[in-house]
């Protein structure tokens, strides 16, 4: 199987291509019902730390600070990189996430990395 990761939001519907459907906020997304998320798992050790996150505050013009200090953060966190990699050869990779913004969020950031172990 070709690799396939995707990054979208968990409020966008779940389709039967999203293949391991992986939550990766640290905060579990609000007015979100487990039942309705449809998680193969949440991830929180992979997501930002929160002085990151809280520092952040999805101000766009933060956002390539905030990804240079997520990498380096997800520097010790090569085992799972390597687990999300193998998940996304096999069966397919959607990183979902709660933030409006759809191109300055952590997952879009993981979404690089990942494509760059390749």
């Amino acid at each position: 199987m070709k690799r396939k990761i995707a990054v979208k939001r968990i409020y966008e519907q779940p389709e039967d291509g999203d293949g391991y459907r992986m939550l990766v906020d640290r905060l579990w997304p609000r007015g979100m019902k487990k039942e309705d998320a449809r998680l193969d798992e949440w991830n929180k050790d992979i997501a930002p730390s929160n002085d990151l996150r809280k520092w952040f505050n999805h101000e766009p013009e933060r956002f390539d600070e905030f990804a240079k200090s997520y990498v380096l953060e997800l520097q010790d966190k090569t085992d799972e990189l390597l687990r999300l990699s193998q998940i996304a050869d096999t069966r397919g990779l959607t990183l979902l996430f709660a933030a409006k913004d759809l191109s300055h969020n952590q997952a879009v950031v993981l979404l690089q990395l990942l494509n760059s172990l390749k």
